[in-house]
């Protein structure tokens, strides 16, 4: 599933290509692809034409396109949604589920989905930040993101120091890669309680997810397959920098142990074996 690093390549896509522009028509080809705006897909389209867009925001993995109307479009890649920016006589797509025509007649923004697991939708009201995103916590990348008050709530928990990566609530727009990412950076097994973090610990492990998240989105994101694409459609290359996750096997590229697999929530965690020991159990 995209994480923050491809949402925020999609959202600067997106900001270069549809801010200022204003929609004349709306093709809603599958009822899936909008089956979070209630109302359904006639008023989906019916509410958006003739609507101009303002800007492209993101929260953690979620997307949102403030309108001139004071709503916002908001949408979700889920595991192999794409956004794309394709001249109106671009043959169809094999997935494609919406289509946005707009009045400059210039490219036609195209939302595909193979699998229909994202969506969009139409807050009202939702142009500064719709109500359906904002118990989502703010990324590190945001300029109000608060160091001190991350590292005070992660070390308030009790739990494994992996899951609370990956919890929305806490922070947003770490996933299953980035998170084995900046761990092996900064040598914590995922297993490591977040209670027995010292503060020097946890500021250390915010600043290698920083660190890893940045880096990606100047690669592009990562791309395993041809489901994650940019609006032009071209892959991201961050997964050739990649040191832990999806990596069995293979030498750490800081000692050479071979990287471990483990099973993780239905997924999988890469970790050194000597770099990230396991932690031992509490007495």
């Amino acid at each position: 599933m995209p994480e923050l690093p491809e949402v925020e390549t999609v959202r600067q896509g997106l900001s270069r290509w549809v801010t200022g522009r204003r929609i004349r028509t709306v093709e809603v080809r599958h009822p899936r692809a909008v089956r979070r705006h209630v109302p359904g897909g006639a008023h989906f389209a019916d509410v958006l034409a003739g609507r101009k867009v303002l800007d492209v925001r993101r929260r953690g993995k979620y997307l949102w396109l403030p309108l001139d109307s004071g709503d916002a479009v908001v949408g979700h890649l889920g595991m192999s949604g794409q956004l794309l920016l394709q001249p109106a006589d671009a043959p169809d797509e094999t997935h494609l589920r919406v289509r946005f025509r707009f009045d400059d007649d210039g490219p036609e923004l195209r939302f595909v989905d193979q699998r229909t697991f994202g969506g969009l939708s139409v807050s009202e009201g939702g142009g500064m930040l719709p109500a359906e995103i904002a118990h989502i916590a703010r990324d590190p990348l945001d300029p109000e993101f608060s160091d001190a008050e991350f590292v005070a709530a992660l070390r308030r928990r009790r739990t494994e120091v992996k899951r609370a990566l990956l919890d929305q609530s806490l922070i947003s727009g770490v996933g299953n890669i980035y998170a084995d990412e900046a761990l092996w950076r900064a040598g914590l097994h995922g297993t490591r309680s977040t209670d027995a973090l010292t503060g020097p610990a946890a500021r250390r492990l915010l600043a290698h997810v920083r660190d890893v998240l940045g880096e990606a989105i100047t690669a592009g994101g990562t791309s395993f397959d041809a489901l994650y694409v940019n609006v032009n459609g071209e892959s991201g290359y961050f997964d050739r920098s990649l040191n832990a996750y999806g990596r069995e096997g293979q030498p750490c590229p800081r000692c050479g142990a071979p990287i471990r697999r483990e099973p993780f929530m239905n997924r999988s965690s890469y970790s050194c074996p000597r770099c990230q020991p396991r932690p031992r159990p509490r007495p």
